[in-house]
């Protein structure tokens, strides 16, 4: 088959590469889409992890085989799979911490080499413990591209339900990128008011289509002033942090009241650092808080959400590229410009 592999130095080459064998409780997935998430991104740009790896993991496809003692899946079933599982017995998993927990940091997902995710592949390898609960059914009709936004909805679930915003509260959130549009569109639910930024034309008009209640350049210097006039002088109550960019915590901090929580979703690489007044978090009694990867006990949810149309994601995807042509959809989701979001790989093109 062919895959994306990464080699080391920021390099991803597409290679011949073994059909992995499904083993005892685990089924093969010819892979019909897979988003392009930063996380992966970083890891290759910033060669975080050593090679060889083949990455991806916002997978969607059809099951081809299955391993033995395989019951709850068959051969043509078209399904999701998330490439993080917990034990749900571990002193994290107790405490609702899923994403510390050391049976979910193994990844259970692979087209090859050390474990990585693999949706950059024409067939991945579902492992066993995810196969029991990791592995939602697609139902008919809905699109290998919109059933693979099922994790990243997840992760972005999971953020909205901890931070719990409230009808009344105005809600910033930072970047509309993707996720920051999942976030949007998520937080718009609850009937909070949705203030959001971002430097593209595109994104802020269809931030606004979304839900954003109010939706600005980041480049203008409205931010605070808009949120003050929303706010009574305040601040928001909660600020959603949905880009990596420097300063922008700081900015989260500066336009949130006393007492508000500043959710950082993005900062997943340990190269990137911050700098806030520490007056302000202690004195104005701020919570920062970090929330990373999906919750097993929103699986179900998340997945109702994107199978149903309940969430417009379909909207976020600008490209579709094969295999063949990933570097192109990489550089795209580094570099966006006017025209690109979210951008799908599809391996069988």
């Amino acid at each position: 088959m062919r895959a994306a592999v990464y080699t080391g130095n920021r390099t991803v080459e597409v290679r011949e590469v073994p059909v992995p064998e499904p083993g005892p409780g685990e089924i093969l997935v010819r892979v019909g889409a897979c988003g392009i998430c930063h996380t992966d991104l970083k890891k290759i740009e910033h060669d975080l992890l050593p090679p060889p790896r083949i990455y991806g993991h916002e997978t969607a496809g059809t099951v081809a085989r299955t391993g033995e003692s395989v019951n709850r899946f068959a051969p043509g079933d078209r399904v999701v799979a998330f490439h993080h599982i917990p034990c749900l017995a571990c002193f994290y998993c107790e405490r609702g911490l899923y994403a510390q927990c050391p049976v979910y940091k193994k990844v259970g997902i692979t087209a090859g080499f050390e474990p990585a995710g693999g949706g950059f592949a024409q067939y991945v390898r579902v492992m066993d413990w995810i196969v029991r609960r990791g592995v939602e059914k697609i139902p008919e009709g809905v699109s290998f591209e919109r059933a693979s936004f099922v994790e990243p909805v997840n992760t972005c679930l999971k953020a909205v339900v901890q931070a719990g915003p409230q009808p009344e509260d105005v809600v910033v959130v930072l970047g509309q990128g993707p996720i920051g549009l999942m976030f949007t569109m998520l937080i718009a639910r609850t009937g909070a008011r949705v203030v959001t930024t971002d430097a593209l034309p595109n994104r802020i008009a269809l931030s606004r289509r979304l839900g954003a209640a109010h939706a600005l350049n980041a480049r203008d210097g409205r931010l605070l002033s808009l949120v003050g006039d929303l706010t009574g002088g305040r601040g928001a109550d909660l600020v959603f942090v949905a880009a990596s960019i420097p300063g922008l915590v700081d900015q989260g901090v500066r336009c949130s009241r006393p007492g508000a929580k500043i959710v950082l979703f993005s900062q997943t690489s340990e190269k990137e650092r911050m700098e806030v007044s520490g007056a302000a978090i202690c004195v104005g009694e701020r919570t920062l808080w970090g929330s990373y990867s999906a919750s097993v006990d929103l699986q179900q949810e998340s997945a109702d959400l994107v199978f149903s149309g309940a969430l417009a994601v379909e909207e976020l995807i600008s490209h579709r590229v094969p295999l063949d042509g990933i570097r192109s959809g990489f550089n795209l989701a580094l570099h966006p410009d006017e025209g690109s979001l979210k951008i799908i790989v599809q391996p069988q093109r």
